[in-house]
């Protein structure tokens, strides 16, 4: 992900909206929620993003404070933790994953939210659409199934001579399923043979 883009889209959710007209003096409250253990998420997700605030100006314990919340590994408590970021009252929302943003969203409609990692986010039924999402949720996405024709023309000309094509994905990944249908329904579409491989978890060795 743009860490620098996500960053600015928290920020910029938050300044315009409350009139403040010294915000070096303000201090604001960023809530973190992340559908995944901290120790395995930690140097891929949040300390870029710590360094995108940064390169903005914004410092922990100058002009921001910024309330970690993570599932470790126990989605269900996904509900809880963006309840109690709610309850802290931060100014914005940055989430992780699918779980972690719908949990958000479903905590509130006010608090803005910025989808940090969000696979297929009109397919998950989270935002209306990419250009207009609507509601109080915005953000990047990393996987678009509305891509998959593209990709597969793509494939289809610098490789004409290709019939089969094999689609690698992770079946419990709720994002990337309808990124498979999408793919799969195209490469079809384009006379192209299709295998499907599907994941559950990465190989320990």
């Amino acid at each position: 992900m743009s860490v620098r883009i996500i960053a600015l889209l928290a920020l910029l959710l938050v300044l315009p909206a409350t009139g403040d007209t010294q915000p070096a003096r303000r201090v604001w409250r960023i809530g973190f929620l992340g559908d995944a253990a901290r120790a395995e998420r930690l140097a891929i997700n949040f300390e870029p993003f710590r360094a995108g605030l940064r390169e903005l100006g914004y410092v922990e314990g100058q002009n921001i404070a910024i309330e970690e919340r993570w599932t470790d590994g126990r989605a269900e408590r996904v509900p809880e933790l963006a309840a109690d970021l709610v309850r802290l009252k931060v100014d914005v929302i940055v989430t992780h994953g699918v779980r972690a943003t719908r949990a958000a969203q479903e905590a509130t409609r006010t608090i803005p939210i910025v989808a940090a990692v969000l696979p297929d986010p009109v397919g998950a039924g989270l935002v209306a659409s990419l250009a207009r999402p609507g509601g109080n949720t915005t953000g990047m996405s990393d996987q678009i199934a509305e891509l998959a024709d593209k990709e597969v023309q793509i494939l289809r000309d610098a490789l004409p001579h290709v019939r089969r094509v094999v689609i690698l994905w992770h079946e419990t990944n709720p994002g990337a399923k309808p990124t498979f249908a999408k793919t799969r329904g195209a490469a079809q579409t384009a006379g192209r043979g299709v295998e499907a491989i599907g994941v559950t978890a990465p190989d320990p060795r």
